[in-house]
């Protein structure tokens, strides 16, 4: 009978610290748990400059694609001059005034529309026969037999698209002083 006695007390403090090691390791667990609630500094520092890099990288695409945009109305409002500069010519049988706004025999210059290109590159406008185009600067000349126009291209200020009398439409150098073709 004492065996029996003694093994069931052995056996109720076994159960006891059966469950004070159970109670201990579900405590660390809760405890454990409440430390992973949050981020750590790190994790977040990690996170920002991860999206800071993927920003600069969106805007600079971003940039690309504005210039690119630019470039596209200048060529396209120059392309829209070489039929306004024959519609003059056929009706004037001269070139000169194709490159202002104003109405010379009720037939208008392509003046707005060399403006419109200039305004896309952010540039100013010269229709002075001497004075030759540049990275801020956006020509036309005109005389009797001809006219060039060039405005310079927003992406590459060093180049610019040129249309002339003789049909041309290109991405060329600017337009040297007096010249009535493009380069």
């Amino acid at each position: 009978m004492y065996k029996t006695v003694f093994s069931d007390k052995r056996g109720l403090v076994e159960n006891k610290n059966k469950f004070i090691s159970k109670f201990i390791i579900l405590k660390e667990i809760s405890y454990m748990k409440k430390l992973n609630k949050g981020f750590t500094l790190i994790e977040l520092l990690v996170v920002i400059a991860i999206i800071g890099i993927l920003s600069s990288v969106v805007l600079a695409s971003l940039n690309t694609a504005r210039g690119k945009g630019s470039d596209a109305a200048i060529k396209g409002n120059l392309n829209n001059t070489r039929a306004q500069a024959e519609l003059f010519y056929d009706t004037n049988n001269t070139y000169v005034g194709v490159c202002g706004t104003a109405a010379v025999n009720g037939v208008t210059g392509f003046g707005a529309a060399f403006n419109a290109a200039a305004s896309a590159a952010g540039v100013s406008t010269s229709t002075t026969l001497a004075t030759a185009g540049s990275a801020t600067t956006a020509v036309c000349h005109e005389s009797a037999s001809a006219w060039a126009a060039t405005v310079p291209l927003k992406t590459n200020t060093a180049r610019a698209w040129c249309v002339d009398s003789a049909g041309s439409s290109k991405e060329t150098t600017h337009l040297i002083a007096s010249a009535t073709v493009c380069p």
